[in-house]
């Protein structure tokens, strides 16, 4: 009966090879899918030159991966909507049945950034190796963060990696969704900042100085009104130190940058983040909301309730959060339940902590953290819906009163030589 080598990937993803014994190719397939097994390669043993065909093609994809050049990236190799649809598209595959490796395989074909192209590659080459899946996905830190790679360890050890990857994908997304419209919140009052920024520096630099030198002729030498000569002395500011005001505003903003990297100056940025009218209620909403859609997908993962409240305060990016997490986390430590400490945090609205206290109790704690994130992306929508149209109005007559005062600064003199002419 004829010999057939094969190499074959078990359900953990790890590489294995072997020889059976049947009739024909297709009833060795079967056999060794009979054993638990994928067959990614099927040769006919002729006296031990199939098994040295299948060593040698192993060996020669090895040397492709040694051999490959990276490619020089600058940046992220993937942004995050194409890391979501990866996600997605493997979470798609696998639940079709499609065994791991050869899952990769196909993105990686179909991939059109290089950088990410090469990531893809390194991983099922990773898996050829005998490693699992987050085990590789763990040399890439910079485009995995430690929800991805444990959120697909807690899959790959559940067997349920297809599962975790679309709850994966549907958080990523929803987390996407909630930080576009923030920052679609924010986008509007900066774009009409700079525009009123602009028209400002333009009467200053061209408008006013022009209106000085009438005054200068017209009024010889007498005094100019308060206000007026306030504005003059800006206009002269920004027009013979320009450069220097243009380096003051850069400066201002390396120095705020530099003290959001201290502890104290992260602290005081976060803390007026979530205070600061009407800004503060937006922010406060959209991290509580992913605080909630972070730490239940890890639970729902089968991701161990102290990981997942360290995982979840390492992605929340708030110091008071952070804080408050840390907190929590210590007291669930020494055996006490999650409502009562994120209560005592007085971070947490009061709704949040009931819904998870009723989660605790009930033994759905999970579903009831999804349940308030799903609220909470609601509650993010109309706020963000709200401010716009209260920015708007805001910001329109804002820039009308700083234009206000520059005409106002320079008719006063205008109408004092109306009335030496009269």
């Amino acid at each position: 009966m004829p010999k057939f080598s094969f190499t074959a990937i078990d359900s953990g993803g790890r590489e294995r090879t072997g020889l059976v014994e049947a009739p024909s190719a297709d009833l060795a397939s079967t056999q060794i899918k009979s054993m638990g097994l994928f067959p990614t390669k099927l040769e006919e043993d002729r006296g031990g030159r199939g098994a040295r065909a299948v060593l040698g093609a192993k060996a020669t994809g090895s040397g492709r991966t040694t051999g490959r050049r990276k490619p020089i990236v600058i940046g992220r190799p993937v942004s995050q909507k194409g890391l979501t649809t990866y996600t997605r598209q493997l979470a798609i595959l696998l639940e079709a049945g499609l065994p791991l490796l050869r899952s990769l395989e196909v993105l990686g074909r179909q991939e059109k950034k290089v950088a990410f192209k090469v990531i893809i590659e390194e991983l099922a080459d990773n898996i050829r190796s005998g490693n699992t899946y987050s085990d590789g996905l763990e040399r890439h830190p910079k485009v995995f963060n430690r929800l991805y790679v444990n959120m697909v360890r807690a899959g790959e050890a559940g067997g349920v990696l297809d599962v975790v990857l679309a709850r994966l994908s549907h958080f990523m997304e929803k987390a996407e969704r909630i930080k576009g419209r923030v920052r679609a919140a924010m986008v509007y009052p900066i774009i009409v900042l700079i525009v009123a920024v602009s028209i400002l520096a333009g009467l200053l630099t061209f408008v006013v100085p022009k209106f000085q030198t009438i005054f200068d002729d017209m009024l010889r030498g007498a005094s100019l009104p308060a206000l007026t000569q306030a504005v003059m002395n800006v206009s002269d500011f920004v027009k013979n130190h320009f450069g220097l005001t243009l380096s003051i505003l850069i400066l201002l903003v390396i120095l705020m940058k530099l003290v959001r990297r201290t502890g104290p100056g992260a602290y005081v940025t976060d803390w007026t983040m979530i205070h600061l009218p009407p800004l503060g209620d937006l922010f406060r909403k959209a991290l509580v909301s992913r605080f909630s859609r972070t730490f239940g997908t890890l639970l729902s993962s089968g991701v161990p309730i102290l990981q997942a409240l360290q995982i979840t305060r390492d992605t929340i990016g708030n110091t008071i959060m952070m804080r408050a997490i840390d907190v929590v986390h210590d007291r669930v430590k020494e055996g006490e339940g999650i409502a009562g400490p994120l209560e005592g945090t007085n971070v947490f609205p009061a709704m949040v902590t009931s819904m998870i206290e009723v989660g605790e109790e009930t033994g759905q704690l999970h579903d009831m953290l999804n349940r308030i994130a799903d609220t909470y992306d609601e509650e993010v929508d109309n706020a963000v819906a709200g401010l716009t149209s209260i920015i708007e109005p805001v910001m329109i007559v804002f820039l009308a009163f700083v234009v206000g005062i520059i005409v106002v600064a320079l008719f006063l003199p205008i109408v004092r030589i109306i009335q030496q002419l009269s």
